[in-house]
């Protein structure tokens, strides 16, 4: 910002002119800006001092403290199948969660990507319906952790987490009548059980 500069006598002389000329806007404010500052002036308000921060424990090139870390708060898998209505008859789910029916048939898709899985899948439940099978094993794996250092976390088994909503939206909607965590001797939480409806 500019410093402002008193003025010198020549433009005093010149400014006086031409505020003599006009007639003002506001007769009262001038009356008031033309009188002589007989009022004392405010006292400046007190400057409020803020505390130093303490940077005692602060030091350049060192490595900060861990921050705990932070979890996905959403449910897991296994806990919204299990929350869940059962759709089948109720003797028979129970039957299927103690690994007491017979599967029908069975895909692996450990080690494929999204993209990999998703059409075989689909095909692989439309041929099972189609034959007549009702009570089919989908492995998907646990997952593996891993850390590949992208902005975005993912998630560990991300074949298992998505596999369950493949099942429950579009197409397989109207095919799939119950999913649920495979028996411990069918896979355990690395596999899904899936009842298709009848043809």
């Amino acid at each position: 910002m500019a410093r402002r500069r008193d003025l010198r006598p020549e433009e005093k002389a010149l400014w006086k002119q031409v505020a003599d000329r006009t007639t003002p806007l506001h007769p009262a404010r001038r009356a008031a800006q033309t009188q002589p500052d007989s009022a004392p002036k405010p006292a400046p308000k007190p400057r409020i001092e803020t505390p130093a921060t303490d940077l005692s424990g602060f030091s350049l090139g060192g490595k900060s403290a861990a921050r705990p870390e932070t979890r996905l708060t959403r449910p897991s898998v296994s806990e919204s199948l299990s929350q869940q209505p059962v759709r089948m008859d109720a003797r028979a789910f129970g039957r299927m969660k103690r690994g007491k029916l017979t599967v029908d048939g069975r895909i692996d898709l450990h080690g494929l990507t999204l993209e990999e899985a998703h059409p075989r899948l689909m095909a692989f439940l439309h041929h099972a319906h189609l034959d007549g099978k009702r009570l089919v094993l989908v492995i998907t794996g646990k997952g593996r952790d891993r850390d590949e250092g992208a902005p975005i976390p993912v998630r560990r088994g991300i074949l298992r987490h998505q596999v369950p909503q493949w099942l429950r939206s579009g197409s397989m909607a109207g095919l799939v009548l119950q999913i649920t965590d495979a028996h411990r001797r069918h896979g355990g939480t690395g596999a899904f059980y899936v009842y298709l409806r009848r043809k």
